[in-house]
This record gives structure tokens, sequence and C-alpha cells, in this order.
């Protein structure tokens, strides 16, 4: 849908998408089918932590590998950290060459480093001045310095904020202090504390299994049994994070993908700015076109042409062209021709994906007005005795899945932006362009159903019940879009 400039002001300061890390929930069960295609290939097991279960599982491996290893519990930390807490792993090694895994781990020395006993003439080898030997303190390394030397070497990094890292002062030696070295050195409660909370956060960060969550201050923790690019949600704070590398949830990019394109994004912003407007022409009678809905579905308000905000081609031939509005053609010839023709085709590109990633993060905001709209539309019919909540559900579910859906959608351009040409990024394409054409018409649908409610339309002010169940259905059809080109990717 759409309006003319004159007609509608232009909001550039849309809010995100509020309530994105919720329209995973409760709608499978409107769009399940019951065969063996049914399962989410994004379903993923894990629990939420807090400060104090967290813990627990940290001394459960800490006590264990301590007592197999006869080592301190703080030497056992540094050595689980080492070799990120796989308990199975330490104890094997172990076993086969102690000395070689205790070295590995930097709580011991290798058998090829000499060790230095502390100087006879009781000197600090930091400040240079001349103590008493009892108050020369020395790790395995034997490199022995004054407490006060050590006591401001622990200070300034817990300062800066090292936890685990902290090592020996000796030049060339990076045999590490257990925590139970560095605590009684800390002056004051304050900075131990500091300490802790640092500690606390370099065991869970090398943990294989466990993730913080990313949320503002939030203290909870992530584990799952096998740790994958997955999406996984914090039971406190709602914040939707991928478990491998802690950013927003990017399928079906990969981590390092989607790194690399986010990096490109904020480096050509200014290139980017350039195609940010909402405003585009009608192709057919030139009126300036502001975009106030989701859907790439378009009405000209003035000469009613309906057209591809994408592509501006007609929007009743659109269904058969759609993988090529998608698809960017790369040019074969490229390589033969001249650096400035190449980086001219590289900008091209580039533009190509970039507009629909953009353009799809947009929708996804415009959309959220029409949720909110239908939430408030609910509430107030259900508070008139005009059904129950049970009873507008469907229009709720459709708003969430469209959101799901568009996502996932956003996301699958960077991705095809990365891939190398051939079959596989050809069948990706076509995936691609099957889900982006249930989209569009799935959110044409659900403003359709939204004007509806509102009475913008005409009639009574609810779909009948076939409008109903056409959109229902086109939620079906969606979501099994959308996980059938989740699926190559987390198989792989």
């Amino acid at each position: 849908m759409s309006v003319d400039m004159s007609s509608q002001a232009s909001d550039s300061n849309e809010e995100d998408f509020g309530d994105q890390t919720d329209y995973y929930e409760g709608v499978a069960g409107d769009v399940e089918q019951q065969s063996a295609d049914s399962f989410d290939p994004e379903e993923y097991q894990f629990i939420c932590l807090s400060y104090k279960d967290s813990q627990h599982v940290l001394t459960e491996e800490v006590n264990t590998v301590a007592a197999a290893l006869k080592v301190s519990p703080s030497v056992a930390k540094l050595i689980l950290v080492h070799f990120h807490w796989q308990v199975s792993q330490i104890l094997d090694r172990y076993k086969s060459n102690s000395s070689l895994l205790l070295s590995e781990a930097l709580v011991q020395l290798s058998s090829t480093c000499r060790s230095v006993t502390a100087p006879q003439a009781l000197q600090c080898g930091v400040c240079l001045q001349v103590v008493w030997r009892d108050s020369l303190l020395a790790l395995p390394c034997q490199h022995s310095f004054c407490k006060a030397c050590w006591e401001q070497h622990c200070t300034v990094l817990v300062k800066d904020g090292v936890g685990v890292g902290i090592s020996c002062m000796a030049q060339d030696c990076s045999l590490r202090m257990p925590e139970d070295f560095v605590l009684p050195l800390l002056p004051g409660e304050e900075l131990k504390d500091k300490y802790r909370r640092y500690l606390f956060r370099d065991y869970v960060e090398s943990h294989f299994q466990l993730q913080l969550c990313p949320g503002a201050d939030c203290p909870m923790v992530i584990k799952v049994q096998e740790p994958r690019a997955r999406r996984v949600q914090c039971s406190r704070c709602n914040e939707v994070f991928c478990f491998k590398c802690r950013q927003m949830y990017h399928a079906p990019t990969d981590c390092a993908t989607i790194r690399k394109w986010l990096t490109k994004c904020a480096d050509d912003s200014e290139t980017a700015n350039y195609i940010s407007a909402h405003t585009k022409d009608c192709p057919k009678c030139n009126i300036c076109i502001e975009k106030n809905g989701g859907c790439n579905h378009m009405q000209c308000s003035k000469c009613k042409h309906d057209f591809c905000w994408m592509c501006l081609g007609d929007w009743k031939t659109h269904g058969s062209e759609y993988y090529e509005c998608s698809r960017y053609k790369e040019n074969p010839d490229i390589v033969n021709q001249s650096q400035q023709a190449q980086a001219r085709e590289a900008l091209k590109k580039y533009l190509f994906y970039f507009e629909r990633w953009e353009n799809h993060n947009k929708s996804l905001q415009l959309e959220a007005q029409t949720y909110q709209r239908i939430q408030e539309k609910i509430q107030e019919r259900v508070m008139n005795n005009l059904g129950t909540w049970i009873d507008w559900q469907y229009l709720h579910n459709a708003a969430k899945l469209l959101a799901k859906c568009r996502y996932t959608l956003q996301y699958t351009y960077p991705y095809a932006y990365y891939m190398e040409s051939g079959p596989r990024k050809k069948l990706f394409e076509y995936q691609q362009a099957q889900l982006e054409a249930e989209i569009e018409n799935l959110s044409w649908k659900v403003e359709r159903a939204d004007s509806y409610e509102r009475g913008v339309v005409g009639g009574e002010g609810e779909l009948s019940a076939s409008d109903r169940g056409d959109l229902e259905n086109q939620m079906h059809i969606a979501e099994q879009r959308r996980r059938t080109l989740l699926k190559d990717f987390h198989d792989t």
C-alpha cells in the first residue's frame, strides 16, 4: 500500500520493531504441518541459568578436575579455561602426559625451562629494593619479587579489566597467576569484587557450552549441549541472539559473513544513505510515492497502478518474475574489463543487495505499527465483549509470523552477496525468491485484514470466513517456505 507525499509526511525516525523477540512464540501450532517436513530447523535446546546456577555448574567441573589432577581448585580453573572446560579431554590428556598438559595450560613450567631460585642478595627483581627473604613471593617458576610489586602489578591489571590473564612479572615468563595467589594481594573489597566478576566473565566466555547474555546489565547465562550458531533467548531480559557469536540472530547468514557485511555497511554508510530514502516515483504517472507499509506490493494512490517497490515492475506479471527481482545478474565478462568497470560493477552489486536488506529492515519497522494496531483492536473488541482473545488470535499470529519470516528473509541477502556463483547459489536464490513472494502475499493479506478490522475497506469491520481461511493458508505456506530455506543452512 502507498500514499502520495502530499497526503502524509514521512517519518524517518521509526522505532525498531519492539516485539521482535516474541514473534517466535505461540505461532508454530497455527502453521504446523502434520508430516515429516513439519520440523522447525531453528529448534534448539538451551537453558537459562542464574548467576548462582552457573556458578554451581562451574564449581562441579572444577572439583572434578582438581580431584583427578590433584591440584588446587584455583589451578584447576586455569587449566579448564585453557582447554575450554572440556573435562573429558583434559582427563584423557592428563593420563597420557600430565606434565605437558600443565605446561600448555601455563600453570607449570615445561621440562625445558630452568627454575630460578630467589636472589641470594634478597633483592626484588622489579624495584631492586633489598628486602627480607620471607617478603619475596614467587610462582612455581621461582621468579621472586617483593609483595609491594606484586600488589602493584595485580592492582593495575585488575583495574584494566583483566581476570585469568594475569601472569608472572618476569620477562618472557607467561606462567598464569591462580586466583588464590592474586586475591590476597588486592587492596580493598571493591577491587576484589571486580576481580571476581572478571574471573566469572572469563570462565563463562571460555566455556564451550556457556554464553553470557548480551542484554544490558543482565546476569543470565545460556547453557547448551552442543554449541552452534542458533537462536537463543534470555528468559530474564528477552534478549534474542546467536549463541555462537552473541550478536543479533542472523540465520541463514553465518557468523563470519554477517560480521563482514555489517562492517562493509558501516564503511559504506554514505553510499548506503544514497538509497535509504522512503520515496520513489510511480512508474506510470511519476507521482512521488512514500512506502508506509511493509508490503512491496504498491498501489499508486493517484492512478491505482500496481507495481513492485523494489524493481518497479508491473505487479500483474510480477508473480512469475519474482526470481529475477531478488537475484543479482552477474556480468560474466567483468574480469576482462578495466579496473574502473570492475569497481562500478562491485558497487552496483553491493547496492543491489543492500537496498533489499535495508528494505526488509524498514518493512519490519512499518509492519510493527500494523502489529500494534492489531493488538489494540483485539484488546478493544475483547473488552467490548465482541468475541474472546481466541476468536481474534489468528490476526495476532499472522502479524507475528510475518515479522518472523521477513526477519529471516532480510538476512538472506548478506548470505547471497558473499556466495560464490554456481548451482548452490542458484538453488538458494530460488528458495529466497519463493519465500519473498509468499511473504509479500502474506503482508498484503495482513494489511488488508488490518484495514478491514479498522473499517477502512468497507463491510462490517471483519473478514469473511473465506478471507480468514485464505490468510491462515498463506501463513502456512510462508512458514513452510521459511523452514525449507533454513533447513539447508542448519544442516551444514
